[in-house]
């Protein structure tokens, strides 16, 4: 990662980041799996619970984990075990769809 500072006036500076690196999770693996779908789902309860977003937004939240986050994940983890290919990752949004891969999603 390159950071680059950019001093405009001694009372105002501004931080360009130019990150060059790519992060690559490795789905396969059972625990970060979990982890990668639980934590947020764990943020927005906390969030609500705590009265820090409305109702309007936690069912906003809730929509966007549930059709829009989980569905990336999930077909990553099936793209990265070779299950389906990355570009049909899109249908886990089908109803059911995803039950067909229970067992491959959540259990090993």
């Amino acid at each position: 990662i390159k950071v680059v500072v950019l001093f405009i006036n001694p009372r105002y500076f501004q931080i360009t980041v130019v990150a060059n690196t790519k992060i690559e999770i490795d789905m396969k693996n059972l625990v970060v799996y979990y982890f990668v779908v639980i934590v947020p789902f764990a943020i927005i309860i906390f969030l609500a619970r705590t009265d820090m977003i409305n109702s309007n937004w936690f069912v906003y939240s809730m929509f966007f984990y549930l059709f829009i986050y989980r569905t990336y994940t999930d077909g990553k983890r099936l793209a990265d075990k070779g299950l389906i290919e990355k570009k049909d990752a899109w249908k886990l949004i089908i109803p059911f769809y995803r039950n067909r891969f229970f067992k491959d999603l959540y259990l090993r």
